[in-house]
């Protein structure tokens, strides 16, 4: 996949903004957490709520408004203007089961696509004001100390970590299961959290499946830029339109291993 290799002159206005769009939606986030919001079902049965929705739609009009030629993909409100040059990419509250039920590692994640490919990625933590943030070729940071994934290349010495075992098919499990037999430890539960502890060096490998862009889009950039690995389950880009498995690892090694035990599993081998 090509990878656009002249910065932006925009970029450093654009994080600052994004940076500043991520505090004040955390600020409406905290609102609400542990304050019993209703919760409503939808189509696939995940749970929504009026914080999900509320900081989605502040994000949407104040990005409108700066900037009214970007394109907008949010999880609440989905697509607008998604041909667009500048794209953003936006998960209000990445972990509602974590928020409806009083657990403090949700976050908001928030990515800024240039010709497609994500260029700045943010995923902020409320409750914990903890922030990691990340752009393309300058590095990834947490609270303004640089960030870089563990040295660990032997599964067998890797932490595994998943948002919950109840998210994956039938044949996904398997593959998955194969892999944990393979690691030192597994550990579920954190949603975006656990791609920020891979990128401080706490975890060494994330799978999951059933992810949309705005999941996976804001975490390329952190990945990436604190030494890590990030793709589909068949080692490819991740993308608008991947198919919602992902393998992240703290570096190439491991994550050859992981793929290769997850492949092995898809093919009976």
């Amino acid at each position: 996949m090509h990878m656009p290799s002249v910065e932006p002159v925009w970029t450093d206005e654009v994080l600052d903004f994004a940076q500043g769009l991520a505090s004040q939606a955390r600020t409406i986030a905290l609102r609400w957490f542990r304050h019993q919001p209703d919760i409503e079902l939808k189509a696939d049965d995940s749970p929504v709520t009026v914080a999900d929705r509320g900081v989605e739609a502040f994000l949407r009009d104040e990005i409108a408004r700066r900037y009214p030629n970007h394109g907008l993909l949010g999880e609440e409100f989905g697509m607008q203007a998604g041909d667009a040059e500048v794209l953003w990419s936006i998960d209000p509250i990445d972990g509602t089961r974590s928020f409806i039920t009083g657990n403090p590692l949700w976050g908001c994640l928030l990515a800024v696509l240039h010709q497609q490919q994500p260029l700045i990625g943010i995923v902020d933590i409320p409750y914990m004001a903890e922030r990691w943030v990340a752009v393309r070729g300058r590095g990834c940071w947490l609270n303004g100390e640089r960030c870089r994934t563990s040295k660990t290349t032997d599964l067998a010495q890797a932490v595994l970590q998943s948002t919950s075992p109840d998210l994956f098919s039938d044949a996904d499990l398997q593959a998955f299961e194969h892999l944990s037999k393979a690691v030192h430890l597994r550990r579920f539960g954190g949603d975006c959290y656990a791609y920020a502890l891979l990128v401080s060096g706490y975890v060494d490998l994330v799978v999951e499946t059933r992810l949309m862009p705005y999941d996976y889009l804001p975490l390329i950039p952190l990945i990436q830029e604190a030494g890590g690995v990030i793709t589909d389950w068949q080692g490819q880009p991740l993308g608008l339109g991947s198919d919602g498995r992902v393998v992240a690892a703290a570096n190439a090694v491991l994550h050859r291993q992981a793929l290769a035990r997850l492949t092995a599993q898809a093919t009976g081998c």
